[in-house]
């Protein structure tokens, strides 16, 4: 699984940010690994640097083999509650997804 971390011009992309998220996305999906072949997590700063409530936007779009695209977004006060937030929110996501297909 590919996991693939954009942030937006008021975010600054350091390894340690970017550790953090794949951490993350690969224990929310390590159950799906053989049919997610792709992750992309998108981090915006919606107030450009102004502090304000739940002003920092995490969007994850997962990509399940042979399907449409699986998106989610979480909205929070910091980055790192952000990344979990929209990572528990994509793993749901996906769980339905497959259970869906595993009943047909």
């Amino acid at each position: 699984m590919h996991i693939e971390v954009n942030t937006d011009h008021n975010i600054e992309s350091t390894e340690g940010l970017v550790l953090h998220v794949e951490q993350v996305v690969e224990k929310a999906m390590s159950h799906f690994a053989g049919q997610v072949t792709r992750v992309e997590v998108h981090l915006k700063d919606e107030n450009a640097g102004k502090s304000g409530a739940a002003d920092k936007r995490c969007i994850m779009e997962a990509r399940v083999a042979n399907h449409q695209p699986v998106a989610v977004t979480h909205d929070a006060d910091n980055l790192h509650i952000a990344i979990e937030g929209a990572a528990s929110k994509i793993k749901k996501a996906v769980e339905s997804l497959l259970g869906k297909l595993n009943r047909k």
